[in-house]
């Protein structure tokens, strides 16, 4: 069981590696005033390695909703929780590329856009399920995750326009990461909190 468990710290770290050091690969990439989206858009120069470690990504997300799953026990929120964490890992195996910045809007970016907004509702959903499972302490800290993930969310979809219109978009990328750091910094709690149950 704590194989499957230990997927979620392997999860966060694989993520947070992806983007620290892909856009190294991207000559000209800025990490403040560029998605992450951008890494993996149709012409970028680190598009395949983005899509192959995404894909790595999302099997350690489903190897760890199922851990979760199998751990939960009588605790109808956490089997909730792994459920839910199974399907965003699968829903994420395929992700519908966004086209470069100043290019004609296409179906890929609006699929885009949808399974964003998808794994985003997913990702809430799953923090809902954590915040229920254990005790106040945890619920506060997803509530307040929870708020972080929407205040910065949607800061950077407001710049969404603007990065379809090649427009500058000088804090986009830092928008975007902040929210990603704490559902990342989420994940880790948690299976903190499961690896000690585990013991116990």
């Amino acid at each position: 069981m704590k194989g499957w468990l230990a997927c979620g710290f392997l999860s966060s770290l694989l993520y947070a590696a992806m983007n620290l050091f892909v856009p190294l690969l991207y000559e000209g990439y800025s990490l403040s005033s560029q998605t992450v989206s951008e890494l993996s858009a149709i012409g970028a120069p680190t598009r395949t390695l983005w899509v192959w470690l995404g894909a790595l990504f999302s099997l350690l997300v489903i190897g760890f909703g199922w851990g979760v799953w199998k751990s939960a026990g009588s605790n109808r929120a956490l089997r909730a929780l792994g459920a839910v964490t199974v399907i965003n890992g699968a829903f994420m195996l395929y992700f519908p590329p966004m086209q470069m910045r100043g290019a004609e809007f296409a179906l890929t970016d609006a699929m885009h856009i949808a399974w964003t907004v998808v794994t985003l509702l997913l990702m809430l959903l799953a923090m809902g399920f954590g915040a229920a499972a254990f005790g106040r302490r945890f619920r506060i800290y997803s509530i307040a995750t929870i708020a972080i993930l929407l205040t910065f969310g949607t800061l950077a979809g407001l710049d969404g326009p603007r990065v379809q219109a090649n427009l500058p978009t000088p804090w986009v990328g830092v928008w975007q990461r902040i929210a990603i750091v704490a559902f990342l910094a989420w994940v880790l709690v948690l299976n903190t909190i499961l690896l000690r149950r585990e013991r116990t």
